[in-house]
């Protein structure tokens, strides 16, 4: 197993459903960036918004606001930043400012935005969702409709992004999961179990995020503060399947069973 590169999540909002409010302010966003850093991230996501199901609609004058002096401090220290959001005018901004990635839930969908983007030294997060525009909703899919449209909205979207000058090695892909692929787990089952047949199709970096999702409360009937099991194990089997990027809140635990499954691994083939 190769180890992924660990993405840890400060959201800087105030309605995220497991951390809003907590990372506000400058000082309290760094922090925690520090932390995760400090916990083994190798990039930091700075989210000025919430995504889930009935988030508050954040403007693009406040989103820049919420990043501005944090997003500063921390390409000034050298720390990777992606930037996760779907507004044009936050994606300029986050690029204006040195972020290495940006993360589109959307997965960049607006093909007068390319030439910009194509400008950049930016890599870029091209993500699935069944809505395709705006935040997540609570809809009930089919499982099998899902996993075809993620096939094909890779297919067309990539396409487009390298037609648009955008370079192959500049690609990450993720398939969405939890609400951003429906209300009910299965349809984040299936895709989280295809992980390896998703990076043999598209030949590019995968990231994948179970952190505290939908579809891993409903199967284990938890709330987020008991979900930090269900997460590492989830976390867990998508690096046993090849995700190049796991984008997760509890950093020092990942990293932790990680080092501890590539020590058993490394035994196993010592033999007795």
């Amino acid at each position: 197993m190769r180890r992924p590169s660990l993405v840890g999540i400060v959201n800087i909002t105030t309605d995220s459903f497991s951390d809003g409010n907590r990372f506000l302010t400058t000082q309290a966003a760094v922090a925690h960036a520090h932390r995760l850093r400090s916990d083994g991230a190798d990039v930091i996501e700075l989210g000025p918004a919430a995504s889930h199901p009935g988030a508050e609609k954040v403007t693009e004058a406040e989103e820049i606001r919420r990043l501005a002096d944090v997003i500063d401090q921390l390409v000034d220290e050298g720390v990777p930043v992606s930037v996760d959001s779907y507004q044009p005018g936050t994606q300029r901004f986050a690029t204006a400012h040195g972020a290495s990635y940006l993360n589109d839930i959307q997965g960049f969908g607006d093909p007068s935005l390319y030439e910009e983007l194509a400008a950049t030294g930016c890599r870029f997060i091209v993500m699935h969702s069944v809505q395709r525009h705006g935040p997540a909703t609570e809809v009930r899919t089919d499982p099998d409709e899902v996993c075809r449209g993620i096939e094909e909205f890779f297919t067309d979207r990539l396409a487009a992004l390298e037609a648009a000058g955008i370079g192959h090695d500049r690609l990450v892909i993720d398939p969405g999961l939890g609400f951003f692929l429906g209300s009910d787990p299965e349809p984040s089952l299936r895709t989280l179990a295809g992980l390896e047949r998703l990076k043999a199709r598209f030949d590019v970096p995968v990231l994948i995020s179970p952190s505290r999702k939908s579809f891993l409360r409903t199967i284990t009937g938890r709330a987020v503060s008991g979900i930090g099991a269900a997460t590492l194990a989830a976390e867990l089997f998508a690096a046993r399947s090849g995700a190049d990027y796991i984008r997760t809140h509890d950093v020092a635990a990942l990293r932790d069973a990680l080092t501890v499954f590539e020590a058993l691994e490394s035994a196993k083939e010592g033999g007795w």
